[in-house]
């Protein structure tokens, strides 16, 4: 706005900015609305199934998986002690894979963080390895390794740690980019070497913001670890593939098997949720 312009004139500029700004968010409105309905059409398209004629029978294995456990609730706290041990190895590939790769995350963030980094030349090296590490899904890389190692739980860990390690990894550069130099500097100053000035002077600033991401990344390797099951990566995950394969006679088992992992993910949930509340808490009244 010059000293020349009138409130009419600031009035108009300001309506043309509001209109040039709804123009384009209807622009992106429907490039959005268009890609879905295209993308929609053909995944129906090349679908087993139609999507409308299948809608309708969306609820009917879960109204087979009640009508087949309503008759057998007695059965129903003897086969969740029969599972709880496939419950426990799919909760163990979890916390192995969440540490294994949170510890190998914390390295690559440190080489990829600009200011921190040992070697500031090889810092796109390191990142585009986190991005790879990010970008393949945890079933592919199980499905090799299974065809390599066989199943069982080490594909998984295996898998799961990689795919930690690429999406830790990210976050947690974030983080060391906020972090406060002024520690390192002081150990740079009385030679210190490179992993000595990022354990004394990086980690203990930022390691309540790494366990907090470590403890949502947990829950979802939970997850993960479980659907791994399905491609013969063991756990609760196998066995609910097992009860689902056998169909009707078996739903009560497989009934089990969703109570189990519900309970297991809600009780994680609520205890990871408490201890990052508790974390913030204690960093706020500091």
């Amino acid at each position: 706005m010059t000293p020349t312009d009138t409130p009419f004139d600031t009035r108009e500029h300001y309506m043309a900015l509001m209109a040039r700004k709804r123009l384009y968010g209807s622009l992106t409105l429907g490039i959005f609305v268009a890609l879905m309905v295209a993308g929609f059409m053909l995944a129906d398209d090349r679908n087993a199934g139609g999507f409308w004629s299948g809608l309708p029978h969306v609820f009917d294995f879960p109204a087979d998986v009640l009508r087949d456990t309503a008759p057998k609730l007695a059965l129903l706290p003897g086969h969740l002690v029969t599972y709880l041990p496939a419950l426990i190895e799919t909760i163990n590939i979890a916390a192995v894979s969440t540490l294994t790769g949170a510890g190998l995350a914390m390295v690559l963030s440190l080489l990829s963080t600009r200011g921190l980094a040992r070697w500031p030349r090889l810092i796109p090296v390191f990142r585009r390895l986190m991005d790879i590490l990010r970008a393949v899904p945890e079933i592919v890389i199980a499905l090799v390794l299974i065809f390599v190692l066989g199943g069982g739980p080490v594909p998984a860990m295996i898998a799961i740690a990689f795919h930690t390690a690429g999406a830790l990894g990210k976050l947690f550069s974030e983080v060391n980019e906020n972090a406060d130099l002024k520690p390192v500097e002081g150990l740079a100053s009385v030679g210190a070497g490179w992993l000595q000035r990022m354990w004394f002077g990086i980690v203990p600033q930022v390691s309540p913001n790494y366990f907090s991401y470590a403890l949502l990344r947990f829950e979802i390797n939970i997850r993960a670890s479980a659907i791994l099951g399905f491609v013969g990566a063991g756990g609760i995950g196998y066995e609910l593939k097992n009860a689902m394969s056998w169909g009707q006679g078996k739903f009560d088992e497989a009934a089990a098997i969703f109570l189990l992992l519900f309970l297991a993910i809600v009780i994680f949930d609520q205890l990871s949720s408490h201890v990052r509340n508790a974390m913030i808490a204690e960093k706020k009244a500091r």
